[in-house]
């Protein structure tokens, strides 16, 4: 009920305090200036309105910054829709989410303010309890229009069909000239490791990770194909992990993409600088050095939805780049020697696993050939 009356932008209220409190905390960012966030604002998928509240409520009450960008933030409880009566299959849902971002792309005047308010976010999260049971994926999977029960989709179900209509809507906003949109899902905090098999495919970077540690192809497989991972070990220690088992010091050490992020600030830190929390934590329990911080720092830019301009303004003109090519110590903090060396490493593992591709290619030739 608080949150239905105080944190929420559609409420009864129009989401005046909500908007006044975040203000606050973007005046906090702006007169930091070093500091940037990506805040969550959640969009369920119970009507086709949803989309113009919320972009009328960003217009009306000023809320974009230079300082912060919005990431969209979808709960996968269709379940819990189905059940209420607002939806009648999971069509109904990816139709709220997606049609009016289709409709003001292809026709802008159809919907002002929401057109207006996508210049201002850069991508899709989604949320869930990882931990409940599901559906394991069978080869007779119904489509959309028909999954009309009281179940949830299973995982990868869910995130297929996030994946294919921002993918839709990402080419129909380019050939336009217009700004595209990450993937970025809650995705192994807990669950079978089968979600991030499908995140892996599907997905840009994930947040959380924790059970990759259970699966070492897996780990590898990230780090062979440099997906981020954006980490919460002060969340983790409170609802999964505690801090001292969080497998984020071992991921750093071999080289997979990770960095560091708050979730849920408000119920897991104390200050008014949560992300430093995490980092002079993070670098007093696993002693990094200021090095290790600036590459965490680097990989946060990388993995972030900002714009092409403002990762060059960060990073330098050829952060794209591989190797030392691409790191402007000057900006990034980071020794080129540290760069080079996770270049090389890279590399010498994708070529390792090239041999042993032909060498097997080449076996199978001389068996055929009998």
């Amino acid at each position: 009920m608080l949150r239905e009356i105080f944190m929420k932008p559609n409420n009864y209220i129009d989401g005046v305090f909500f908007a006044e409190m975040l203000k606050e905390v973007i005046v906090h960012l702006e007169t930091s200036k070093y500091q940037h966030a990506e805040l969550r604002v959640s969009i369920q998928g119970r009507s086709m309105d949803e989309w113009d509240q919320l972009a009328t409520w960003f217009l009306k009450n000023k809320m974009h910054s230079t300082n912060v960008n919005y990431m969209i933030q979808v709960p996968w409880i269709f379940n819990v829709h189905y059940a209420s009566g607002k939806l009648k299959n999971f069509q109904e849902l990816l139709t709220n989410l997606f049609q009016p971002l289709f409709d003001a792309t292809i026709n802008p005047e159809s919907h002002p303010d929401l057109f207006h308010f996508m210049r201002y976010f850069t991508g899709f999260d989604s949320v869930d309890d990882e931990s409940k049971p599901e559906r394991s994926i069978i080869t007779s999977i119904t489509y959309p229009d028909q999954w009309n029960t009281n179940e949830n989709p299973p995982y990868a179900y869910y995130l297929f069909y996030m994946y294919a209509n921002i993918l839709a809507l990402n080419q129909l906003r380019r050939s336009r000239g217009l700004n595209t949109y990450q993937f970025r899902p809650h995705c192994g905090e807990a669950g079978d490791a089968s979600h991030l098999t499908a995140a892996c495919i599907l997905a840009e970077n994930i947040s959380h990770g924790l059970v990759l540690r259970e699966s070492s192809v897996l780990q590898y497989l990230y780090y062979l194909c440099q997906i981020g991972i954006a980490m919460s070990p002060l969340s983790n220690n409170s609802l999964f992990l505690s801090y001292n088992q969080s497998p984020f010091l071992e991921y750093f050490q071999r080289g997979l993409c990770v960095s560091l992020s708050t979730d849920d600030p408000l119920q897991f830190h104390f200050t008014q600088e949560p992300l430093m929390e995490e980092y002079s934590i993070a670098a007093q329990i696993w002693k990094l050095s200021s090095i290790d911080m600036c590459e965490i720092a680097r990989n946060s830019v990388l993995m972030s939805g900002y714009s092409d301009e403002v990762k060059k303004a960060w990073l330098g003109l050829h952060y794209k780049e591989s190797g030392v090519a691409d790191n402007d110590i000057r900006r990034s903090n980071v020794p080129n020697l540290r760069i080079g060396y996770r270049y090389e490493v890279l590399c010498e593992e994708l070529r390792l696993l090239k041999l042993v591709y032909h060498s097997r290619q080449e076996k199978n030739t001389d068996v055929h050939s009998f």
